[in-house]
């Protein structure tokens, strides 16, 4: 019997400088975005790349 790997959890941790954006910015533009991370996280696919330092952490790219 072969039990699979749990999968790894993964945080988004927003910096307050990324939540004041999220809120500055248009209510159409900010759901879509908060749905391409849910999605990104849910299913683990996306356009994500890793960071060079020295920002450490990951982008994702949700459209335009």
């Amino acid at each position: 019997m072969s039990q699979e790997a749990a999968p790894q959890r993964i945080a988004v941790i927003w910096s307050p400088e990324a939540r004041a954006d999220l809120r500055a910015i248009d209510r159409e533009t900010a759901m879509r975005i908060l749905h391409c991370v849910d999605r990104c996280l849910a299913t683990r696919t996306g356009d994500v790349k890793k960071l060079k330092p020295p920002p450490t952490g990951f982008r994702l790219r949700c459209g335009d």
